[in-house]
C-alpha cells in the first residue's frame, strides 16, 4: 500500500523528468489520461435541446421557421418537423430565438441553455394573427428589450427597470401627423449598443461602417439605421430609446419603449412598442 502515495506524489516528476519502468508506469499514467480526457470533454460539452412549437390549443405547428442567434452551427436546421419539434445539440449559454409560421403571430424572445445531461425543452406558443398579417410579439414582460449583436456579444435582455437606470437625454421632434412638437426622454441608442460591444467611437471605422441596426416593434414593424447614424460623435442628431413623452410615461399605443430619430423629416423610423434591436453587417 505504501506504493500508492509514493507514486501519486511523483506524478509531476513522471511527466517532466523521467517515466518509471515496469508496471507502475501504467498505473501512474492512466489517471492522468482520464483527467485530460475529462477536461477536453467539459470544454466541448453540449446539451440536447428540443424547441417545441404549438398553438394555444396545444396542437403542434409543423414547418415553423426557427432562427437562433448565435447559431449553434453553420448547418443548424431552421424548420421544425411535423410534430413541431426542432432537436439540436447546443452549448450552454444565452441565445435569441425567433419563430414564425404563416398565419401566426411571430415570436421573438431569448432562451438560456443550462448545463446538464437531460433533454431541455424550450416551449414556444404561437397565436393566430388577426387578419393573418405579419406581427411579432415578445415573450418578455414589462417592456423588456432584446439586444442582439453577434459576434460582439451574447444576446442581452434589458428590462424596463434596467433602461430607466441608464443615462437619459431629452429629444424634441415635430410630428407632422399631429402637427405638434413632442419632447421625449430616453437612452441614447449608442448607449444601449455599447452594452453589447458594438464598434462605436474610435472603433467605428473601416468594416465597422458596414454595420446597421434593425429595430423591431411588437407589431412587426421594422426600421433600419446605419451604425454611423447611431454614434453621436459621427453623425448629428439624436437617436434614443424613449420611455417618456412630454413628461409622462409612454401610453400603451407607443410604449413602454419607442425608438425616436430626431433628424428624420418624417417619423417613419420611430418604432413604437420597441422590443428588439439587432446589429447586422452588410458584408
Amino acid at each position: 500500500m505504501a506504493l500508492v502515495p509514493n507514486y501519486s506524489f511523483r506524478v509531476i516528476g513522471v511527466i517532466l523528468v523521467a517515466m518509471p519502468s515496469g508496471k507502475p508506469q501504467f498505473v501512474i499514467f492512466l489517471p492522468l489520461v482520464i483527467v485530460i480526457s475529462s477536461l477536453l470533454m467539459a470544454q466541448t460539452a453540449t446539451r440536447h435541446v428540443v424547441i417545441s412549437v404549438a398553438d394555444v390549443t396545444g396542437a403542434a405547428v409543423s414547418n415553423a421557421v426557427v432562427r437562433i442567434i448565435p447559431a449553434p452551427s453553420a448547418a443548424t436546421p431552421t424548420t421544425v418537423d411535423a410534430q413541431g419539434h426542432l432537436t439540436l445539440d447546443m452549448k450552454p449559454g444565452q441565445y435569441a430565438l425567433f419563430v414564425r409560421s404563416q398565419g401566426f403571430v411571430k415570436v421573438t424572445t431569448h432562451m438560456e441553455i443550462t448545463e446538464g445531461k437531460g433533454i431541455q425543452t424550450i416551449p414556444v406558443v404561437l397565436r393566430v394573427a388577426s387578419g393573418g398579417g405579419p406581427v411579432v410579439v415578445s415573450t418578455e414582460a414589462n417592456g423588456a428589450l432584446t439586444v442582439i449583436a453577434y459576434p460582439y456579444h451574447d444576446p442581452l435582455v434589458l428590462t424596463f427597470a434596467d433602461m430607466q437606470k441608464m443615462p437619459h437625454i431629452s429629444v424634441s421632434v415635430h410630428n407632422p401627423h399631429s402637427n405638434a412638437d413632442e419632447s421625449y426622454s430616453g437612452v441614447r441608442l449608442a448607449e444601449v449598443l455599447g452594452r453589447v460591444g458594438a464598434p462605436l467611437g474610435n472603433d467605428l471605422h473601416g468594416e465597422a461602417l458596414a454595420n446597421y441596426v434593425v429595430a423591431t416593434g411588437t407589431d412587426g414593424y421594422s426600421a433600419v439605421l446605419a451604425l454611423g447614424e447611431v454614434d453621436p460623435g459621427f453623425h448629428p442628431g439624436e437617436i434614443v430609446v424613449a420611455d417618456a413623452m412630454n413628461g409622462k410615461p409612454l401610453d400603451a399605443h407607443s410604449g413602454p419603449l419607442k425608438l425616436v430619430v430626431s433628424e428624420d423629416k418624417r417619423p417613419a423610423r420611430s418604432v413604437r412598442n420597441l422590443v428588439t434591436l439587432e446589429l447586422r453587417s452588410a458584408q
